[in-house]
């Protein structure tokens, strides 16, 4: 394989942003970006392929060799992350009939683009650098993108969502810059690979244990772990639904990453779990998002809202799989990166489309809507259950994982709490449900499906849900190899 491909997954978005805000007409702008997502779609799935095939791909920017120079660094871990947030960044913005969200008159859509594509860049760029300060800099660069991207919305308080998300997010960057500081500190070196090495000579010394809790609560608070989840539901649900699914899918994902790469690959799980504990902490903020997130679902009156919090259920279950530092636990986690992308991208994208259509979000508005859109509102069911855990879904896969991971550790208690968490999430989605298929539509109302082109991004999302539940021979297979890799060994393969 040719290495600069490595360099054009993050090159490529990087480049096209400005040269939309240059061609600014807004139609050729969406056919500019659309290729550019597509083209880096195709990117990482060659590289993914690659990294089956001959294992660890290195690219060494400028020509110089690390830990000296900055390094691009993909092993099966950030090759199937690189992969999510390229296809759904693909999927999204294929989507059609969405503007009319965007406060941005039309002459002015080409902005939105650029900032898509930057917060794209971003993304893909955490994901793949081997550099530990290079993942600040792609940091503050999705961040500062998705910060615009959400005050797009049409209303003030899409604002208001937005400068929160700001102050937190800044805290966040500003808490793991600090931690990079003090590694760098303490080894003289910002290689994720050579600080695996180093910090283990440097001893276990309170510099550490303060380099260790300053990247995990920045990471955390950027994952929207409970408690520091505050920005997430009104970010979620005051963005344009386009925008809402592609940060619900990707960012969130993202950082979950990064927080898996501090603990297994540069800290090393044996110091963060054997001589910190830190499953004493992150085991109760897992079980609590997946009560507290579901329950506050429960009792939205905004699809949106419920939505968000269920995020934050779903997020507790991927951290969950990172504290049980096992080999099943940990796959639960990783795959459940890929499936909640699918699950919750895909029901953002139905947002969309009844947005689109009844200009409302709220859950009330539903009623009879499974008469009227029956094909939007299908795919509404289909990715509630897999939300649910249904069998052949790709949300049963994720708790089937995680629930063998609970029991191989002993905890009984937690499977079970796994599995009774499943049955908030049937509360929340059934509402939605009955409202839309048990409640008749007033009288002459006509039907007013969504367009083919808000359509078929939206099934195709909510199809990978059910393919995926069938076959899991790609996610769940790369998900293994990517666990046994980050439990094998505390640096990079």
């Amino acid at each position: 394989m040719n290495p600069n491909l490595l360099a054009l997954q993050v090159v490529l978005p990087l480049i096209a942003a400005p040269v939309c805000v240059l061609l600014r007409h807004p139609l050729a702008a969406r056919i500019f970006a659309m290729a550019i997502c597509w083209t880096t779609l195709c990117v990482s799935w060659a590289i993914l392929a690659e990294v089956q095939t001959i294992g660890l791909l290195s690219y060494e920017l400028g020509g110089f060799p690390p830990p000296l120079g900055i390094e691009l660094r993909v092993d099966h871990t950030n090759a199937f992350v690189l992969l999510i947030v390229s296809l759904i960044g693909a999927v999204v913005m294929s989507m059609g009939g969405v503007m009319s969200e965007m406060a941005l008159p039309k002459e002015r859509h080409f902005l939105f683009y650029a900032a898509y594509l930057l917060c794209l860049c971003g993304l893909l760029g955490i994901t793949i650098t081997g550099d530990a300060f290079n993942v600040f800099v792609f940091l503050e660069v999705s961040s500062l993108s998705a910060y615009t991207l959400i005050s797009m919305g049409r209303t003030r308080r899409a604002l208001r969502a937005a400068f929160s998300y700001l102050i937190m997010g800044t805290i966040g960057g500003t808490f793991i810059l600090i931690g990079i500081g003090l590694m760098y500190q303490m080894t003289g070196t910002l290689n994720m690979a050579d600080l695996a090495e180093r910090l283990p000579l440097a001893g276990a010394d309170r510099t550490m244990v303060v380099a260790f809790a300053f990247m995990a609560v920045g990471s955390a608070i950027k994952l929207a772990v409970f408690p520091l989840h505050q920005w997430l539901p009104n970010a979620y649900a005051h963005a344009p639904a386009m925008v809402s699914a592609f940060l619900a899918a990707t960012a969130t994902k993202v950082s979950y990453y990064v927080l898996a790469r501090v603990i297994f690959t540069v800290f090393g799980a044996a110091y963060v779990f054997d001589t910190l504990g830190f499953e004493r902490v992150l085991v109760p903020a897992s079980l609590l998002a997946m009560f507290v997130g579901s329950t506050a679902a429960i009792f939205q009156t905004d699809i949106k809202r419920l939505l968000a919090y269920s995020s934050i259920a779903q997020i507790g279950y991927m951290t969950l799989g990172l504290s049980m530092n096992s080999h099943y636990g940990l796959t639960g986690g990783v795959v459940h990166l890929f499936n909640h992308a699918l699950m919750k991208g895909g029901l953002f994208l139905v947002v969309a489309c009844v947005v689109f259509r009844l200009s409302t979000s709220k859950v009330e508005d539903f009623k009879g809507l499974g008469h009227r859109m029956p094909l939007t509102m299908a795919a509404f069911v289909v990715g509630g259950l897999s939300l649910i855990g249904v069998p052949g879904t790709v949300g049963f896969v994720s708790k089937w994982y995680l629930v063998v991971g609970a029991l191989q550790k002993g905890w009984l208690w937690v499977a079970i709490l796994i599995l009774l968490s499943s049955l908030l999430a049937v509360m929340y989605v059934w509402r939605v449900v009955e409202l839309a298929y048990l409640q008749k539509p007033a009288e002459g109302t006509p039907r007013c499906e969504a367009p083919l082109s808000m359509l078929i991004p939206t099934w195709i999302l909510i199809w990978g849900t059910v393919y995926f539940g069938l076959d899991t021979t790609l996610t769940a297979k790369v998900a293994e190899t990517a666990a046994a890799q980050l439990m094998g060994m505390g640096g990079l393969p």
